[in-house]
């Protein structure tokens, strides 16, 4: 069965975790999974540390797209990939791959999904989270912090210098594409509830092929 992949689009710190979190909270595990862009920053082992953390990790140039998109077309067509992981302490990808089999429903999160054309006309439902920047940047500073061992000057430094440029840029202009916007992430009740209903909907239609 040709899986559904829903893009959740959206600003660091904009509440996109949430947002997919609250829609796998009502499907069952087996039927769903999540595919994170962050996963898919190129391979930096030919950088020192020093310049690695100096790389733009918000540009579209930071991201493996080749390889993102093969996994993309790969998973729609129902087959299994080796997908890399990143480890945000050093700023590269970890050594080990994870085997991922596709499901159902793909949860497709990342800040530029929906900048990329090719990759944006594999999404079959595209939702952008859109949340205020002085929201946006506390949350990430709490995240930086608390998950990636990085100082509040670091965290404000590469705010100022890269975060902030690249979503006026690439980020906030994307959102003309989604098919759904989401004000203020998971809190919002009734945009969850409708997400909820719209893949309910696709999975009711599925267990009726199957039958």
């Amino acid at each position: 069965m040709k899986p559904i992949i829903i893009g959740i689009a959206g600003g660091s710190g904009s509440g996109k975790s949430t947002v997919t979190r609250e829609i796998l909270n009502f499907i069952q595990p087996q039927r769903a999974m999540i595919l994170k862009q962050d996963n898919y920053y190129k391979d930096q082992s030919h950088l020192s540390y020093e310049k690695r953390v100096k790389t733009n990790y918000d540009h579209p140039f930071a991201f493996d797209r080749g390889l993102l998109t093969e996994h993309i077309k790969e998973l729609k067509r129902g087959h299994a990939i080796e997908m890399p992981e990143y480890d945000f302490t050093l700023h590269n990808r970890k050594e080990d791959l994870v085997h991922v089999e596709p499901r159902e429903i793909i949860l497709f999160e990342g800040i530029l999904i929906l900048v990329d054309e090719e990759i944006r006309n594999l999404l079959d439902i595209k939702i952008f989270v859109d949340t205020d920047a002085d929201v946006r940047i506390l949350r990430r500073i709490r995240r930086d912090m608390e998950e990636r061992g990085r100082s509040l000057d670091s965290v404000i430094d590469q705010y100022m210098t890269t975060v902030r440029p690249a979503h006026l840029q690439f980020v906030e202009p994307s959102k003309r594409y989604a098919d759904i916007i989401v004000p203020e992430g998971g809190s919002n009740r009734v945009a969850i509830d409708l997400l909820q209903t719209k893949i309910s909907s696709i999975l009711r239609k599925n267990d009726s092929i199957d039958q």
